[in-house]
C-alpha cells in the first residue's frame, strides 16, 4: 500500500493537467504502462476494459437510469473507451467526465464504424478494392481519418478483412472479396492510411482488423451463422489478412460473432492467445464485436454474463463492447480465484499501451479541436473520391464498342429506379454520410452530356416500399409494373438506353443476406421489356455484392459494375460511360452464372476427379457451367491487351534465392489504359492439397497506345510458403507452375523447380 501511495505522490501531477508530463514516445511507453498500472485497483482495472455506447446527448445531462449509471461510471474512471460519441463538443464532455472526477485520470478513446469515409463518402469496401490501387485505398482511409479525427473520434472499427467467397452473405460488400493475398494488401494499406507514421498525430486514428476470425465463411451465407473450416482453410485462407495488419502495426483487433469448429471466437485461446497475441506478438488490444461476450449464453457455452465473462477473458477479449459483462462479473471473479489478475493485468497493459502511443495522456484533448474541421478541404476530398470511385468500376462487357458513348449519340434514356436515387449510391454503413447527398447517375450524366444531348429519365419501377434504414430494409417490389410504359415509350425514343438497376443501399451489409442474389422485385422484368425495344442498352449496376446476371450477360451489349461509389457516384460513373476516364476495375470477387454456385472462388482445389468435359461433370453441375460468369481479377478497357510469352530468368531457384518472371504488356488499342497484370501460382504436389492457382502479386500499368513494357516480377521463396500437413508455414521443395495474366482465367504458363 505504501508503494502504490508513493507512486501515486510522484506521478498525480501527470494526471492533473492537460499539458501532461507523461510523453507518447514509444521508447518510454511500457515503463509508463507499468507505472500506470501500478497505481489502479482492480475495479479500475476492469473499468478500463468497458466499452459505453453514447446513447445519450453527452453535452447535457443523462436522464435516463441507465445512462444515468453510466455517467457516474465514467466520473469514477470505470470506462476505458466510449463508441457512437460523434462531435468534438460530445467527446471533449465525456473526456471531462472523467478527467475532472475520477482519481487517475485515464483518458477515453472514442470509436465508430468509419468504414468507407465519414463526412465525405468513397466507394464500399468491395468496390474500392476492385481499383486494385494500393494508394488509393490508402488515401481514402487518411482522408477518412482526419475528418473523424476532426469530429473527435480517434478510432475506427476498419478495416473488415475477412475472406469472403459467398455472395449470399450480405456483409461481402464491407471487406475485399474472395482472395486472401488481395485482402491482405488491401489490409496493410488501410492501417497504413489510418494510423499514419505515428498514432500520436491527431489527424490520424487507431484502426481495428476484423472480424476475428472466419466470419466471412458463414454457413450458407447467413449472417451471424457457424462457420464449418479446417485447420488447413484457417491458416492458408481466413488467417493471412489478420497477420498483415498486425504485421502493419494496426492498433486493435475486433473478435467476429461466429463460433469456429464449435468454439465462438470470443471463446477461443487458440486464435486469441495462441495465435494473435503469442506466434505473431500482437502487442495492442483486442475489441469485441457489439455484446459477443454476453452472446456467449446464447451459443450455449456459458451459463450466464458471469461466466461468459470467465470464458472471455482466459480466452483473451481484452475489452467488452457494450456487452455490460466484465463490469458485473471479473472482479468477482478474481476475488473468487475463478480468474487470476494477471489476466486482467495483461488486458488492461494492452489498452493503456495503445493510449499512450495515441498520445492521449500527453493530450487528452488532442482530437478536441472546434477549429480542426473548419481547416479541412472538403471540396479536395470529393475530387479524390470522385476519382477514387471511376478507378472502381469495373467494365464486364463492351460488345460492338457500345461505349465510351459515341457523339453520334443525341438522346439518352436513363431509366430504372437506381437512376435519380441520391442515396443508394453512399452505401451502408455511412457513418456520418448525409442521406440522399450522392450525384445520382442521372445527374452525372447530364453534367456530362454537352447542351446538344437530350436525357432523359423513367423510373420503369419503384425498387421498393418502406423506410430506408440500417435496421429496416426496403419491402421489395414483386408485382407493381405500372411504370414499364413511360419507361418502354421513352426507350423507343432514345439513341442509347442507360439502364440502373441493383440493390437498394441496405440490401447489403450487415444482417443483409440473401437467397437469391437477381436483380431484386420487377428490374429483370423491366430490363427485358427494355432490350425488346432499344438493343442499345448499357446496364450499369448498383450492388454491393456479386449478382445473378446471366440474362444481361447474354444479351445486353455493355455491362458496367458500378457498385455503391460513394458521394460522387455519378460524376464517376459518366466519367467512364463518357469515356473521360478509361475503365481499369477487375473484379475481387468471383460472379457466378446462378445463386446455386455459391460459394464460389478462383483458388478452389482440383479434387479428385476434376471436371471432364467429354463424358461427365465431376465436382460440377449438370445443369450450369462449373465456372464463374466473371472469374476474379477480370475487366475489360477501352483498349485492349497482349501478352506475350511468359519468360523466367532460371528454371531452378534455390530456397535463398529468387528468379524474375517477365512478360511484355502491349497496348493494341487506340488510347492509353490502365492494365493490373496479376500473377498466380501453384504447388501441384505438396503435403497437403493445394489450390489450382492463388494470386501471388499484381502490378497496375499505365501503358500508351502501341506502346509495350515489360512487368517483371520476383518470386522468392516467401510466395512459395503454405502452412502445411506439418502445421508449419514453408515451402515445399518441387516444380511450381507460374501464371500472369489480365485476370484468374486467361494466363500465360511457365514451370521452375525449386530446391531446398
Amino acid at each position: 500500500m505504501k508503494k502504490r501511495l508513493l507512486l501515486l505522490a510522484c506521478l498525480f501531477p501527470a494526471f492533473t493537467s492537460f499539458s501532461q508530463e507523461i510523453k507518447s514516445s514509444v521508447e518510454n511507453v511500457e515503463s509508463k504502462v507499468d507505472s500506470v498500472l501500478a497505481l489502479m485497483t482492480l475495479e479500475e482495472k476492469v473499468g478500463q476494459l468497458v466499452q459505453y455506447n453514447g446513447s445519450w446527448d453527452l453535452t447535457g445531462p443523462a436522464s435516463e437510469g441507465g445512462n444515468k449509471e453510466k455517467e457516474e461510471k465514467l466520473r469514477k474512471g470505470l470506462v476505458g473507451s466510449m463508441l457512437n460519441v460523434l462531435s468534438v463538443e460530445a467527446t471533449t464532455e465525456a473526456q471531462k467526465l472523467v478527467m475532472e472526477n475520477s482519481r487517475l485520470k485515464i483518458p477515453l478513446m472514442f470509436g465508430y464504424d468509419v468504414i468507407h469515409g465519414y463526412k465525405t463518402i468513397f466507394p464500399v469496401p468491395l468496390a474500392e478494392t476492385a481499383s486494385w490501387d494500393m494508394e488509393a485505398a490508402e488515401r481514402s482511409a487518411e482522408i477518412a481519418a482526419m475528418e473523424s479525427a476532426a469530429e473527435g473520434v480517434n478510432w475506427t472499427f476498419s478495416p473488415m478483412i475477412d475472406v469472403s467467397r459467398d455472395a449470399r452473405w450480405g456483409r461481402i460488400m464491407e471487406g475485399s472479396g474472395e482472395d486472401p493475398f488481395l485482402t491482405s494488401k488491401v489490409a496493410v494499406a488501410k492501417v497504413k492510411g489510418y494510423q499514419g507514421e505515428d498514432l500520436s498525430d491527431p489527424k490520424t486514428i487507431a484502426a481495428t482488423a476484423k472480424h476475428f476470425a472466419g466470419y466471412g465463411f458463414a454457413e450458407a451465407g447467413r449472417e451471424y451463422n457457424t462457420v464449418h473450416v479446417g485447420e488447413n482453410e484457417l491458416h492458408n485462407t481466413i488467417l493471412p489478412p489478420f497477420k498483415a495488419a498486425a504485421a502493419a502495426g494496426v492498433a486493435t483487433v475486433m473478435n467476429s460473432f461466429n463460433d469456429l469448429d464449435g468454439t465462438p471466437a470470443t471463446a477461443s485461446k487458440m486464435l486469441q492467445r495462441e495465435i494473435l497475441k503469442g506466434k505473431w506478438d500482437f502487442q495492442g488490444f483486442v475489441i469485441t464485436d457489439w455484446g459477443t461476450i454476453s452472446e456467449l449464453v446464447s451459443h450455449g457455452l456459458a451459463r450466464d454474463k458471469k461466466h461468459a465473462s470467465e470464458i472471455a477473458i482466459k480466452a483473451g477479449s481484452d475489452m467488452d463492447m457494450e456487452g455490460r459483462a466484465y463490469e458485473i462479473a471479473l472482479e468477482e471473479l478474481v476475488k473468487e480465484g475463478k480468474v487470476e489478475e494477471a489476466l486482467i493485468d495483461d488486458a488492461v497493459r494492452r489498452v493503456l499501451r495503445v493510449k499512450f502511443k495515441m498520445g492521449l495522456f500527453e493530450d487528452p484533448y488532442r482530437y478536441s479541436d472546434p477549429i480542426a474541421k473548419k481547416q479541412l478541404d472538403y471540396e479536395q476530398h470529393l475530387k479524390e473520391a470522385r476519382d477514387i470511385a471511376k478507378k472502381s468500376i469495373v467494365l464486364l462487357k463492351n460488345e460492338k464498342a457500345l461505349l465510351p458513348i459515341k457523339p453520334s449519340v443525341k438522346k439518352i434514356a436513363v431509366i430504372g429506379p437506381l437512376g435519380d436515387d441520391k442515396d443508394s449510391p453512399i452505401g451502408n454503413w455511412r457513418a456520418q454520410g448525409e442521406s440522399n447527398s450522392a450525384v445520382s447517375l442521372l445527374e452525372g450524366v447530364k453534367n456530362a452530356v454537352g447542351k446538344d444531348v437530350k436525357v432523359t429519365y423513367a423510373k420503369g419501377a419503384e425498387l421498393g416500399i418502406g423506410e430506408r434504414s440500417f435496421m429496416k430494409p426496403l419491402k421489395i417490389n414483386n408485382t407493381d409494373k405500372s411504370g414499364f410504359d413511360e419507361a418502354i415509350k421513352k426507350a423507343k425514343d432514345a439513341d442509347l438506353v442507360i439502364m440502373a438497376l441493383g440493390e437498394d443501399a441496405y440490401q447489403t451489409g450487415e444482417g443483409r443476406s440473401r437467397a437469391n442474389i437477381d436483380l431484386p422485385g420487377v428490374q429483370q422484368d423491366l430490363l427485358e421489356a427494355i432490350y425488346k425495344v432499344n438493343k442499345n442498352v448499357v446496364l450499369v449496376l448498383f450492388n454491393g455484392r456479386p449478382l445473378e446476371i446471366t440474362w444481361a450477360s447474354e444479351n445486353v451489349p455493355a455491362v458496367v459494375e458500378a457498385w455503391l461509389l460513394g458521394s460522387e457516384s455519378g460524376n464517376a460513373i459518366a466519367d467512364v460511360l463518357l469515356g473521360k476516364y478509361n475503365p481499369s476495375g477487375k473484379l475481387p470477387v468471383s460472379f457466378p452464372r446462378a445463386v446455386g454456385q455459391e460459394p464460389l472462388y478462383y483458388n478452389q482445389k482440383n479434387t479428385g476427379r476434376p471436371t471432364n468435359p467429354v463424358e461427365v461433370t465431376y465436382s460440377g453441375y449438370n445443369d450450369v457451367k462449373k465456372d464463374a460468369l466473371y472469374p476474379f481479377g477480370f475487366g475489360l478497357s477501352y483498349t485492349t491487351f497482349e501478352y506475350g510469352d511468359l519468360e523466367l530468368s532460371s528454371q531452378e531457384m534455390d530456397v535463398n534465392g529468387e528468379i524474375v518472371a517477365s512478360i511484355n504488356l502491349t497496348n493494341t488499342g487506340k488510347v492509353a489504359g490502365k492494365e493490373v497484370v496479376q500473377l498466380y501460382l501453384r504447388d501441384p504436389v505438396a503435403s497437403t492439397t493445394r489450390p489450382v492457382k492463388e494470386l501471388k502479386a499484381f502490378q497496375l500499368v499505365e501503358v500508351q497506345p502501341g506502346e509495350t513494357k515489360k512487368v517483371s516480377f520476383n518470386i522468392t521463396n516467401e510466395m512459395l510458403e503454405f502452412y502445411n500437413a506439418d502445421k508449419q508455414w514453408t515451402s515445399e521443395e518441387g516444380t511450381f507452375r507460374i501464371m500472369v495474366g489480365g485476370n484468374s482465367k486467361d494466363l500465360k504458363k511457365a514451370e521452375f523447380n525449386l530446391n531446398k
